[in-house]
């Protein structure tokens, strides 16, 4: 069988910015026969991710992440349907996931590292599986329950960088979507995915209140978002409830921020590093936290991970006992099963906005890549390889 898939074309070195042409499209052939314990799927949805940039270094500069060789193919997070099978857990036509899937249009894989999904969690959309239902979903939610220190009542701002983003914009808006119970402990809780803390004790819900207004009726002072168009600055004041958005393109960030964030900044969601992180820490609260997610500004250069801060900011960080802690998504896994129930819930009861960003073809995998590395996407940034779910 002659099947599609991606391979690494070339490297963009260090210091260089990923271009479509660093990958390549070619035909192979798939065997035709599978072994005990493998099964054939056909790819229906492939993701593209900030962290793939450090895979195609020949040193990924992480214990937990392995470069892409060159002229063999690409992997990350994809979907599929299974197409047969010699695995004792999984049936032809099973929907299955993994965070290692090749980029080709089908592939055999050992069934092992498959994780079957239900299309019900997703009323069907299955891409929302690499996205809010998936690791990117995860990431927002337990870095926010981990590292964020949520207080309950404490009138806590939260600023959240690359806001629509696919974490960035699930951040931004989880505690909007528990907010929506009106009651007295609901009304005490704070920022974003952190409600999920609190969440399981607290009563049914009796009444459903208007994404913009839900931030404020859990007594938050304010949820920020740090973005770079007017479309997605409007994009998450009028359809994810952010309170204000920075475009960081125009105008002074640390004036405009100085004004959305009167009382100061307590927790901040960090995608993007550099010269907007150091600007955000400067007018960070005493004792407050840095959820590190992502640094996609640092990205394209030779520093070590997490990127360390300017020397004023790495000051003022030290001054205020600020906490800024590397967070990995896998360290967690205890934690997946629970998470994405929770997620999936805020979703069927129209709490939890998803957006994505979809480009077809395998082709063009490259293309969606360089242009999620340079803010493209609203939401996340998805390939559709194939919506044909028939067998």
């Amino acid at each position: 069988m002659i099947i599609q898939r991606v391979v690494l074309n070339s490297r963009p070195g260090k210091n260089g910015n990923p271009v479509a042409e660093n990958f390549r499209m070619e035909e192979v052939s798939l065997a035709d026969n599978i072994s005990e314990g493998q099964v054939q799927v056909r790819t229906l949805y492939l993701s593209v991710d900030p962290y793939m940039r450090c895979k195609m270094n020949e040193d990924t500069g992480t214990d937990y992440l392995a470069p892409w060789q060159l002229s063999q193919v690409a992997d990350g997070g994809g979907i599929g349907i299974v197409e047969e099978s010699k695995h004792i857990h999984l049936a032809k036509g099973d929907f299955v996931t993994s965070f290692y899937w090749p980029w080709q249009t089908k592939a055999i894989l050992d069934g092992n590292g498959l994780e079957k999904v239900d299309p019900q969690l997703v009323d069907g959309h299955l891409s929302y599986f690499l996205g809010a239902i998936g690791m990117p979903g995860l990431t927002s939610l337990i870095g926010v329950q981990e590292k964020g220190h949520i207080s309950a009542g404490s009138n806590q701002t939260m600023v959240v960088s690359g806001a629509a983003g696919a974490c960035g914009s699930l951040a931004g808006q989880d505690v909007m979507a528990a907010g929506a119970l009106k009651t007295q402990k609901a009304a005490n809780a704070c920022t974003q995915l952190a409600l999920s803390c609190v969440f399981s004790d607290v009563p049914q819900p009796v009444e459903w209140y208007p994404p913009h207004s839900i931030g404020h009726l859990l007594g938050c002072s304010r949820v920020v978002g740090i973005c770079g168009t007017h479309e997605k600055c409007l994009f998450l004041t009028s359809e994810l409830g952010f309170d204000a958005a920075i475009n960081y393109k125009k105008g002074n960030v640390a004036a405009q921020l100085r004004e959305s964030c009167p009382a100061g900044v307590d927790v901040y969601f960090d995608n993007v590093g550099g010269d907007i992180s150091d600007t955000v820490i400067s007018q960070m609260n005493q004792n407050s936290h840095v959820i590190l997610c992502g640094q996609i500004s640092q990205y394209n250069k030779d520093v070590p991970y997490p990127p360390p801060l300017s020397p004023a900011a790495e000051a003022i960080q030290k001054e205020r006992n600020i906490t800024r802690e590397r967070f990995t998504v896998l360290n967690y896994k205890d934690k997946f099963q629970p998470g994405l129930l929770q997620l999936s819930q805020w979703f069927k009861e129209g709490k939890l906005k998803i957006k994505e960003t979809v480009i077809n073809g395998l082709e063009n995998m490259g293309v969606a890549f360089q242009s999620m590395m340079t803010g493209g996407n609203i939401g996340k940034q998805i390939v559709c390889i194939s919506e044909d779910f028939s067998l």
